[in-house]
C-alpha cells in the first residue's frame, strides 16, 4: 500500500502552495496588465526585454527593465536575512510567518501607488516575489516554485513519463501535484487578469488575504487544548512538538 505523504510543516503542504500559486500568478498578471507589463515574477523575460531595449538604444526602458530584475536580487537576500535572524518562542511563529507579513505589507502598499509610480510598484512586486519563490522551495518533500512555472511543468511531466515507464504510482501522485499547482497558478492570473479592468492598480490587493491565510495555516500552537488545530493544518508531523517533547525547527 502506498504511504500517503504527510507534511513536515504547513509550508511543505499543497493548500499551503497552492494559496500562494494562486497570489503568484495574480501578482504576475497584475504588472503585465496594469504596471507597463513588466513581468514581477518571470525574470527571464525582463531580461530579454532587458537586453532588447539596450541593443535598440532605449535605455529608459532598458532601466524600466532592469530594476525589476535588481529588486529580485535584493528580495532573496532579504529572506536569507530574515532566514537567519527571525525566531520568536512561544505560539512558534516560524521565520516564513515573517516573510509572508513582510510582502502583504509590500503588496499593500504597491495597491495605492499610482500609475506614475509603475516603476517603485513593479520593484516592490519583484521583491515581494524574490521574498516568496525563495522561502517557499519544497512542496511535500519535492522542489517546486509558487511564482513560476516551467520548473513545476518539467517535474511535473518527467514523473508523468516515469510513471508511464513504471506504472508507480508514487510518480503519478507526484505529477497531479505539481500540475495542480500549475492549474492554481493558472487561476491566478486568470483571476488577475479579469479583476484588472475593474479594480486597476487596487488588484494586487487581493493577494494580502491569500497570503495571510497561508500564514494562517503555517501557525503552530503549542497548547494541548489547541492541539487539534495543529494537526488539522498540518503544521506538525506528530504530537511530540504539540506537548513540548520536541522542539520545531526553522528550516
Amino acid at each position: 500500500m502506498e504511504k500517503k505523504y504527510r507534511a513536515k510543516q504547513a509550508s511543505d503542504s499543497l493548500l499551503v502552495g497552492s494559496l500562494l500559486s494562486i497570489s503568484g500568478g495574480l501578482q504576475d498578471a497584475y504588472t503585465y496588465n496594469i504596471r507597463d507589463k513588466v513581468y514581477a515574477n518571470a525574470q527571464t523575460g525582463n531580461i530579454i526585454l532587458l537586453g532588447q531595449s539596450a541593443a535598440e538604444g532605449q535605455w529608459g526602458t532598458a532601466l524600466r527593465y532592469l530594476l525589476p530584475v535588481l529588486a529580485f536580487v535584493v528580495g532573496i537576500l532579504l529572506t536569507e536575512q530574515i532566514h537567519n535572524r527571525f525566531k520568536v518562542r512561544g505560539i512558534a511563529l516560524h521565520w516564513r510567518h515573517g516573510v509572508l507579513l513582510a510582502e502583504v505589507v509590500i503588496l499593500a502598499v504597491v495597491g495605492f501607488l499610482p500609475q506614475q509610480l509603475n516603476w517603485l510598484a513593479n520593484v516592490l512586486v519583484s521583491l515581494a516575489c524574490a521574498m516568496q519563490v525563495q522561502s517557499f522551495r519544497e512542496l511535500e518533500g519535492n522542489s517546486y516554485a509558487t511564482t513560476m512555472c516551467i520548473g513545476n511543468l518539467r517535474s511535473g511531466t518527467e514523473n508523468f513519463y516515469y510513471w508511464w515507464k513504471t506504472r508507480d504510482e508514487t510518480k503519478l501522485h507526484k505529477a497531479k501535484v505539481y500540475y495542480v499547482v500549475i492549474l492554481f497558478f493558472l487561476l491566478g492570473a486568470t483571476l488577475g487578469s479579469v479583476v484588472s479592468s475593474h479594480l486597476a492598480e487596487k488588484t494586487v490587493l487581493l493577494c494580502c488575504p491569500l497570503l495571510l491565510l497561508a500564514a494562517a495555516l503555517m501557525l503552530r500552537i503549542r497548547d494541548r487544548h489547541l492541539r487539534f488545530l495543529a494537526l488539522m493544518t498540518g503544521a506538525v508531523e506528530d504530537e511530540a512538538i504539540l506537548t513540548g517533547s520536541a522542539e520545531p525547527q526553522a528550516q
